[in-house]
């Protein structure tokens, strides 16, 4: 398995971002940049992009990003800049430093919103998109329950006390999982600084999700996910995911010329992306991505 390069670069206002960095980069195989979840980081991605880069008739690079305030990349002072505007400048500051010219995004939950924003931003960038449960139409139940634990969490004394502290939260959402899946989840979560078990995240986080409200829906990001109308697009959806419902997910299938679906079993939000079945489907459609004319 791939052993991932840190990468480090400077966002436009000089704060040092994380980048995990696997495979050659001198490959001439159509890249892949993973983007990670709200209060997650880029080692959520570590056995997808392993799988991607040691392909032995495809290897290819595939860059983890860790956005500011996760993991290995710097805390921002400023609370408000835990926000989409300045995160999507990151993304581009990024693939600007790492000369990525084009590659297929996979966007977990908050990392799929930023794959859409790029649709404007910088549409050349995009061969390919996963978005990983998320789509235009958030539901605000789904974003509260995450508002209840972000920044929240309680600190364990142990990692095997950190994966009961998850079991408790999402073992309704993730009922397959087993012991050693939650100690494992716990370990991308969690970090040991000092002998201090601590989340991997800047609890300040939980400004970015100050104003949600149950009540007053999120404006449907409908315009964004047509900008990648052109854009190869997988879409996946857990099957108890409780922010990208069912019938969004089918909204968006109709509104596609391109798209595959893949609805992941006993995994709530946001399916972890580490199950062989998924890997492989993720790993094909970069592939058609590399060549879409072949299959055409």
């Amino acid at each position: 398995m791939s052993n991932p390069v840190s990468h480090f670069v400077a966002a436009q206002d000089g704060l040092k971002l994380h980048v995990r960095a696997y495979g050659a980069s001198a490959t001439s195989a159509l890249p892949v940049v993973c983007l990670p979840g709200l209060a997650r980081t880029g080692t959520d991605f570590h056995l997808l992009a392993s799988a991607l880069a040691d392909d032995a008739e495809h290897p290819r690079s595939v860059l983890a990003l860790d956005y500011r305030g996760r993991g290995l990349s710097d805390y921002d002072s400023n609370p408000d800049n835990y926000s989409l505007p300045v995160e999507l400048a990151d993304v581009l500051s990024v693939l600007t430093a790492l000369a990525i010219g084009k590659a297929v995004f996979v966007g977990t939950s908050r990392g799929g919103l930023l794959a859409m924003l790029l649709g404007s931003a910088r549409p050349a960038v995009l061969a390919g998109v996963v978005l990983n449960d998320i789509g235009p139409v958030i539901e605000p139940h789904g974003l509260a329950r995450i508002r209840g634990y972000v920044g929240r969490l309680s600190q364990p004394k142990s990692f095997e006390e950190a994966a009961e502290v998850l079991r408790q939260l999402f073992s309704p959402q993730f009922p397959a999982l087993s012991a050693g899946d939650w100690v494992e989840l716990a370990q991308r979560t969690f970090r040991d600084q000092g002998g201090r078990i601590i989340p991997d995240y800047d609890p300040k986080l939980a400004h970015a999700l100050r104003d949600v409200d149950i009540e007053r829906p999120l404006p449907a990001l409908w315009q964004q996910f047509d900008s990648l109308a052109d854009v190869p697009m997988l879409i996946i959806r857990g099957a108890n995911s409780d922010l990208l419902s069912p019938a969004t997910f089918e909204a968006m299938r109709t509104r596609r010329r391109q798209c595959e679906m893949l609805v992941v079993p006993d995994q709530g939000h946001a399916p972890l992306l580490t199950d062989n079945e998924t890997i492989s489907r993720i790993g094909a459609f970069v592939r058609f991505c590399e060549h879409p004319e072949a299959t055409a």
